[in-house]
C-alpha cells in the first residue's frame, strides 16, 4: 500500500505506442512514491524514457497499464473529462520553452490560468501580484515576453503555473533554453520555493549539473528505473 506521505504514486506502470511488430515499450512496470514536500529529479538521456513518464504522472497521457495516484486520486479512473480540473487544481506545469502568451503582459499571463473561475479579479490580481513578488518580477508586470531575457521568461513561466496554489510542480527541462548562469538561478528559484512553499518538485532532465538540487535522484534507461 502506498504510504500516506506520498502525493504520486506510480504502480506497475507501462507505456506502450503502435501496435504489433512496430510496438515500442515507452515505460516498462514503473513503480515509484513521491513524498509530499519532496523533490526529485528524474535524470536520463533521450529517449530514456523520462518525459513520457512525466506526461503519464502529471496525468497528460494514460498509462498503457498499471495506476497513477494523484493525491489519493486514481487518475487512470477518472473520465477525460475531469482530467483537466484535476490538473488544474493538483499540478503546475514549467516547459523548457516558456509557453507564453505573446500577446498578454506578464501580469495577463500570470494571471490567465484563473480566467476561466469563479473567483473575483481582485483575488485573481492578488495571487498574481504575489507570485510576481516571489520571483522578482514585480516591477516587470505590464512588459510583454518579447521584452524579457530568458530568464524573466522563465520565471514568469513558474508563478503562472503556481497561481492556481497546486501542490505539485512538473518541471520538463526548465534551464534548457537557458545559459548556465540564467539556469542556475532558476534552479535556486525552483529549490526556494520547494522549501518555502512545501511544494512537491519533480524535475525531469538530460542535465546531470541540474540533479544537486534535488534531494533525491532517479535514474532512467530504456524505460525501466535504474536506481
Amino acid at each position: 500500500m502506498p504510504s500516506v506521505d506520498s502525493i504520486i504514486v506510480a504502480e506497475n506502470v507501462s507505456k506502450e505506442y503502435g501496435r504489433g511488430k512496430k510496438m515500442v515499450a515507452a515505460l516498462k512496470d514503473i513503480n515509484l512514491e513521491i513524498k509530499r514536500g519532496e523533490f526529485i529529479a528524474i535524470l536520463g538521456p533521450s529517449g530514456s524514457g523520462k518525459s513520457t513518464l512525466l506526461n503519464v504522472l502529471a496525468g497528460l497521457d494514460r498509462p498503457s497499464k498499471g495506476r497513477i495516484l494523484i493525491d489519493g486520486v486514481d487518475t487512470t479512473l477518472v473520465d477525460e473529462r475531469f482530467l483537466p480540473s484535476i490538473r488544474r487544481e493538483k499540478i503546475g506545469f514549467v516547459f523548457q520553452n516558456f509557453l507564453l502568451i505573446e500577446e498578454l503582459n506578464v501580469m495577463e499571463n500570470v494571471e490567465s490560468p484563473l480566467w476561466p473561475t469563479r473567483l473575483p479579479q481582485k483575488e485573481i490580481e492578488d495571487r498574481a501580484m504575489d507570485l510576481l513578488r516571489k520571483v522578482d518580477l514585480s516591477e516587470r508586470k505590464e512588459h510583454f515576453p518579447r521584452q524579457l531575457s530568458g530568464g524573466e521568461q522563465q520565471r514568469t513561466a513558474i508563478a503562472r503555473a503556481l497561481v492556481n496554489n497546486p501542490p505539485i510542480l512538473f518541471c520538463d527541462e526548465p534551464t534548457g533554453n537557458l545559459d548556465s548562469k540564467m539556469g542556475a538561478n532558476i534552479m535556486k528559484l525552483i529549490s526556494q520555493l520547494n522549501k518555502t512553499m512545501n511544494l512537491t518538485v519533480v524535475l525531469v532532465t538530460h542535465n546531470e549539473e541540474l540533479v544537486k538540487y534535488a534531494k533525491r535522484t532517479i535514474r532512467m534507461k530504456d524505460g525501466m528505473l535504474i536506481t
